[in-house]
This record gives structure tokens, sequence and C-alpha cells, in this order.
């Protein structure tokens, strides 16, 4: 390998990659990527920080925005990807085989996560007092952000639709979601996971719903925002592989759960953000399940019917044709 070709493999940072000294050539190599975000990089930590091993393979972990992500799923980029459970449905229509491998992003049963925030001096109390009013959010046609307007719609009433609804729905930068707040350019807004944790402990705004807890009183589950797929014919190709990937995943999930204050610590580190975080995301949020069972397919089948009825999509497929045959099911 020439110099500049190993130096520059050297200065990737956002590349992580399991591997054990004398063991690297004989393994099968797979590559993952997940969503930007520390506390997916909590979950990960053990598959990319030696904890939890393989003699089977080396796993490849990179963190994406979420714009890199969709377009690394059509590119196959990646052996396995962690993909929007709501751009499954157009990605095979558009022709893209795709196979789920296990549920990568949960409800936590507590709810949170998924709240609207104001200003702490605005005076909008509750859901309703968002009619004529406008709402930021980082992803118009993301998952979440349709959870939220289910709670909008079924729950609280409100007309929800993207154009000519009761509320004024616009797109920004997730970056820029709390500045916009700050300044008054809108008048509430849906935060990211790390957003909505300093947005709590900064006491400049306020949480008037819980979008997530109101979605769990009227459907009686907890909805699947991600889950994470490959393609079927690499799945054909090194079957094995695979599984053992599906292995350390989980076994990386449990990991973060078993050791919180190890990995909490050195994630936070890396990030600039307090165990707290975790502490929350992790016991409030989210839940990383890494197996795909029934109850996982009937959350996203309610997801597409009532996606469905708001015009997201324009049809579904039933998500237990699209199983692989090896997934884990508990």
């Amino acid at each position: 390998m020439k110099r500049r070709t190993a130096l520059k493999l050297l200065a990737a940072p956002a590349l992580l990659t399991l591997t054990r000294p004398g063991f690297a050539q004989a393994k099968e190599k797979i590559t993952y990527a997940y969503l930007l975000d520390p506390a997916y990089d909590a979950v990960t930590w053990a598959m990319t920080n030696g904890k939890v091993t393989s003699d089977k393979i080396t796993v490849e972990a990179r963190g994406l925005a979420i714009p890199q992500l969709i377009q690394a799923t059509s590119a196959k980029q990646y052996d396995v990807i962690m993909t929007a459970v709501i751009a499954i449905p157009p990605a095979i229509g558009r022709g893209l085989d795709l196979r789920v491998m296990s549920a990568a992003l949960q409800q936590s049963p507590a709810g949170e996560g998924g709240g609207i925030w104001v200003k702490a001096d605005s005076p909008l109390k509750e859901a309703k007092d968002l009619k004529g009013k406008t709402l930021g959010s980082y992803g118009l046609r993301s998952t979440g952000y349709t959870q939220v307007r289910f709670a909008l719609q079924y729950k609280h009433g409100l007309n929800a639709a993207l154009e000519g609804g009761d509320v004024k729905q616009i797109e920004i930068q997730a970056p820029n979601l709390p500045g916009a707040l700050a300044a008054g350019q809108i008048d509430a807004a849906t935060l990211i996971h790390s957003q909505a944790y300093r947005a709590k402990k900064s006491g400049e705004f306020r949480n008037i719903v819980e979008t997530g807890r109101d979605n769990i009183d009227t459907y009686k589950m907890r909805f699947v925002s991600a889950v994470n797929v490959a393609y079927p014919e690499r799945l054909a190709q090194k079957p094995e592989a695979y599984r053992e990937f599906n292995r350390l995943f989980r076994e990386s999930a449990r990991y973060v759960l078993a050791n919180q204050a190890e990995v909490f610590g050195a994630v936070g580190r890396q990030s600039n953000l307090d165990s707290e975080f975790f502490e929350w995301w992790f016991g409030r949020s989210s839940d990383v399940p890494a197996i795909f069972d029934e109850s996982h397919a009937q959350a996203v089948m309610k997801l597409y019917e009532l996606s469905k009825d708001m015009g997201m999509i324009q049809s579904f497929p039933d998500i237990r044709t699209l199983v692989w045959e090896h997934a884990l099911r508990s």
C-alpha cells in the first residue's frame, strides 16, 4: 500500500473498526452505517471498542447524517444500514429490494423524546394552542416527525396536513432549530435527542406536549422508527457473516445497558454530553431492540396504516414478508 493511501485511511475518524490482531485477514468484513447521534455512538460502542468480539467477522461502523443515510441505502454503500421505517415502502416501490435485520430504534415505554418545545415565556400551553402557529421540524417527512403529526391529528384534533392544515409546518436543518426557536422565527419546534435534553436542562424552553406518550396511550403500542436492513443478494452470499453481525449488534446494545458508567463516560467525553443525557435517552426516550418480533411487525404496520391515511405513502407491503429468515426473534 502506498504511504499516501495508508495515511488517508488512518485519517478517517468517523470510521470505527472492530478487529483483533492476527485474525483480520481470515475474517469477513461487514460494514454498518447508523444515524449520526451520540446516543447511537453509545449503542455501537462495545462493537467498536473491542468489548464484544467475533472470531468470524470484523465490523466497520460509521455514523451518517439522515441525507447521507438515504443516499447510502439506495447506493448500497454498506452491508447493513439503519433505515427509517417510513422510507421502506417508497424504496420497495422503486425496485430496491431490502431485508429487515432488526428493529434499531423504538419508542421507550416512558414515551419521552417526541416533545414539542416553545420558549419559556411563550403563551402556548398545550397542543391545541399550535393552531395558526408555526412549528419547525428537523424533517417533515421523517418517521419521527410523522409520529408527532399522528398525535396532533388523532389525539389532539388538529388538522396536521403539511399543506393547508391548522399548523404551519416548516423544515429547518436540525442544528438550527434551537436558534430559530430562541430568535422567535418559529413558535414551536420538535428537537432531536440531544437538543431536547439540553432544552430541558437549560430552562430556556418548555415542552408543551409529549407526542410519544400520546401515541402510546392512543394505540397501546410503541412505534418503531428505524430498522437495520441489508440486501438479499449479499445475505445469500455470506449468511453466516450476517448472522454474526446480528449477534454482535444485539450484544453491543445489551452491553451499554449493563455497563452504563463505562460507556456513558467514554461517549460523553467524546460528545461533550454528561451521563445524564444517556441515562435519559436509554431510560426515558428510546429502546434499541436489536431483534425483530411480532410486536415490532405490528407497530410498523400500524405506522404504515396511519402514514397512508395522512398521505405520506401510497401503499405498503406487509413488513413480515421483508424480514430476513435468520433475523433474531428474541
